[in-house]
């Protein structure tokens, strides 16, 4: 039999499965991912904090915070907010949070700015906040939070999950896998200026207790007063 030489030869099946080149999810195998190589300069990298109850589509769509109060047997809704403390280059420490209406800047120092806080329920992406990976010599370590402000804890019912979108590279992902439901404080990721670039590490502990404890845990060192929103 002649062989057709013009014949192009067929296309094989892409396989199944394999590894996921836009986004990265953090674990206690791998809990560590570089966000920044060493003088390399991005711009403002969002991170947002989502999460359902896993439960059945409802008719309706009242947003996640309703979604949330439902599975945990409420009716008044659970103020679930994004935060992060922050220590400078310079030593000057701090907390970007919507308790105290402490929302930060993005283009001054802390040089991380939390979007406006949502307590009604209706915003389905969840609770963003903005970090400035174009000066990321000013940074030496960030521990982004999560906190329910407002609600009986119930961590399990959540399925939460932060997701960091630098503007260069994959996703990074880390989920509130965790059975805790008792704190009203969840530890998720810290970043790190590690002179070679900046890192994010997963923690996900959560910390019985206020910010203060939080801040013992992580020995931040800073003075805490009674806030409120």
């Amino acid at each position: 039999m002649a062989i057709d030489y013009t014949r192009r030869p067929s296309t094989p099946a892409a396989p199944q499965g394999g590894v996921n080149l836009s986004k990265v999810t953090l674990s206690k195998a791998a809990p560590s991912v570089s966000l920044t190589k060493s003088g390399e300069r991005q711009g403002a990298m969002r991170v947002n904090l989502n999460w359902s109850t896993g439960a059945a589509p409802q008719p309706k769509k009242t947003g996640f915070f309703a979604k949330l109060a439902a599975a945990a047997g409420g009716t008044n809704g659970i103020d679930l907010d994004l935060g992060c403390l922050y220590e400078l280059a310079d030593g000057s420490k701090g907390v970007v949070q919507a308790l105290g209406n402490s929302f930060g800047s993005l283009q001054d120092p802390p040089f991380v700015k939390l979007d406006a806080d949502d307590r009604t329920g209706t915003v389905t992406g969840g609770e963003n906040m903005h970090i400035n990976l174009d000066r990321p010599e000013m940074f030496k370590r960030i521990l982004i939070f999560a906190m329910i402000y407002d609600g009986a804890p119930n961590w399990a019912a959540v399925d939460g999950v932060v997701t960091l979108y630098p503007t260069s590279g994959p996703e990074v992902e880390v989920r509130l896998n965790s059975s805790n439901s008792s704190a009203r404080i969840c530890a998720i990721a810290m970043l790190q200026n590690t002179g070679q670039g900046i890192t994010v590490t997963r923690e996900v502990k959560y910390v019985e207790g206020s910010q203060a404890d939080l801040d013992k845990t992580y020995s931040w060192g800073m003075k805490w007063a009674a806030g409120r929103k």
